[in-house]
């Protein structure tokens, strides 16, 4: 592609070199350009690509993107002069592949917690109504039936418009994707087009990057800001932030509720181990999840679907055929009846919704005993949070590690423990081993009782040191159970 067609919809501020040089390929990481790249120096958290603009020109980079022009370089590649090589690259990347997200309806899912499940299930819902469906999650990267494992929420920009260009190849109709917090910080959907955008929640998370809460629900809200007029703006009024979420967009709105007046309402009508019956919209409707935090994340892939033009009969029928995401109140039972739950709750908000969700089933004749951690390198605010939450609503208490990265695990088990209010000290205990605590959970645990471990959910690894082992709870419990694979 020349340059002068991947530009002619940019914003530039200089530019040095002819318009006419071809573009074979656009990178934002030095070691990977080759003869006729465009390279992009970005601005990062930790490097400053501006940095490595010579190593990409000596490695063959025809073009390069920055904010400022090095003129030392001068002559040896064309410079482009942009404001803002984070926001450009997505733009340039959508270019680049022919703008895949024009060509079929993308919504965003953006919010503390329940992003994966919404995704995911929306992906699902419009694959069991016979459409061609992407998905961009926490878990995987899904073209209809093909999945690659993921490695981020939401990944570069590069690779989010490589994705939307395979699923356009692919014929997709429809992409639900995650949007997290970071990636609208850095600018990394930039260049995608919505058709929809879906708010959660808000809780404290996140806040090793943001540094302040108003930060946090500040890059939320620029998600929304930025829809078009042809999006929907699609919140969760039971959070008191859903409305602000509004404030700015040119999206038309919609909200929805589990407990306030909204435009799209869902009640719990029974709460079993095994499922919900639900009223959606006057509906009663059958569903495989358990727990108010369920009930609104099936409410959110309703009205999406509906707002999606979809069949609201048709859509309900699916929901009651929808299984949950993995790792997400997984539920397994031993042979003698004991129940263990396994979640990817890992902030305070997450396991207090986990821990309400089983106390809306349990008959208090049996033992709650929670198995939960927090994460190295991450937000440290909430690790006393965590703990406090889990002593709230649990019998037993086991903190242990959960990713503790680079970080000592022990060091964050303490931090953990200063949520130890003095009339909880006699139920907790610490272990540092995962493995040793979930044994020991299972061992303490008598028929009947529910065992949370809280934390890890989907991941099929524990991060050490800033090396991944392998470690998964599921199969840990089953081993714990005696059950086999």
């Amino acid at each position: 592609m020349k340059l002068n067609e991947l530009i002619k919809n940019i914003e530039i501020s200089a530019l040095q070199g002819s318009a006419a040089v071809e573009v074979s390929r656009i990178e934002f990481d030095s070691r990977k350009v080759t003869a006729g790249t465009a390279f992009v120096a970005q601005r990062g958290v930790h490097v400053d690509g501006h940095n490595y603009i010579e190593k990409a020109v000596n490695s063959g980079a025809s073009v390069v993107f920055c904010e400022e022009i090095p003129e030392v370089l001068s002559g040896k590649a064309v410079f482009v002069q942009v404001p803002d090589t984070n926001f450009v690259l997505g733009e340039l990347a959508a270019a680049f592949y022919n703008y895949p997200s024009a060509k079929m309806k993308v919504v965003g899912v953006t919010g503390t917690n329940g992003k994966t499940s919404i995704a995911t299930l929306l992906q699902r819902l419009f694959m069991q109504q016979g459409y061609s469906v992407g998905l961009i999650s926490t878990i995987s990267y899904r073209i209809n039936e093909h999945e690659e494992t993921a490695s981020h929420t939401t990944p570069d920009a590069l690779k989010i418009q490589q994705l939307l260009a395979e699923m356009e190849k692919a014929g997709c109709e429809f992409c639900f994707m995650e949007v997290s917090s970071h990636a609208i910080h850095q600018k990394r959907i930039s260049g995608i087009q919505f058709a929809g955008g879906i708010f959660t929640n808000i809780t404290h998370d996140h806040l090793d990057y943001h540094k302040t809460f108003a930060e946090y629900i500040k890059a939320k809200k620029a998600f929304f800001d930025a829809l078009p007029e042809n999006a929907f703006a699609l919140t969760n009024i039971d959070d008191k932030n859903g409305l602000v979420m509004l404030q700015n967009t040119k999206a038309k709105k919609y909200t929805y509720a589990n407990k306030a007046m909204a435009d799209f309402h869902c009640k719990v009508l029974e709460n079993h181990f095994d499922g919900m019956l639900l009223d959606i919209d006057g509906q009663e409707t059958w569903t495989r999840f358990v727990g108010l935090f369920n009930a609104s994340n099936l409410l959110a892939v309703y009205a999406a679907a509906v707002l999606l033009q979809q069949d609201k009969v048709e859509v309900l029928a699916h929901i009651s055929n929808l299984q949950p995401v993995q790792g997400r109140f997984e539920t397994i039972r031993s042979l003698d009846g004991k129940f263990a739950v396994v979640d990817y709750a890992h902030t305070p908000d997450a396991l207090k919704n986990v821990l309400s969700a089983i106390a809306e089933i349990r008959t208090k004749n049996e033992q709650v005993i929670t198995v939960v951690g927090a994460g190295g390198d991450r937000d440290k605010t909430k690790r006393p949070e965590m703990a406090e939450e889990a002593l709230k609503a649990s019998d037993k208490v086991i903190l242990t590690s959960d990713n503790p990265r680079t970080e000592d695990p022990e060091a964050i088990i303490k931090d953990m423990e200063n949520g130890v209010q003095a009339q909880y000290k006699n139920k907790v205990v610490s272990i540092t081993n995962r493995h040793e605590a979930i044994k020991t959970a299972t061992l303490l645990a008598q028929p009947g009782d529910i065992i949370l471990i809280a934390g890890k959910g989907h991941e099929t690894y524990q991060e050490i040191n800033g090396v991944k082992h392998h470690f998964d709870d599921r199969e840990e419990v089953r081993k714990c159970f005696g059950i086999e694979e």
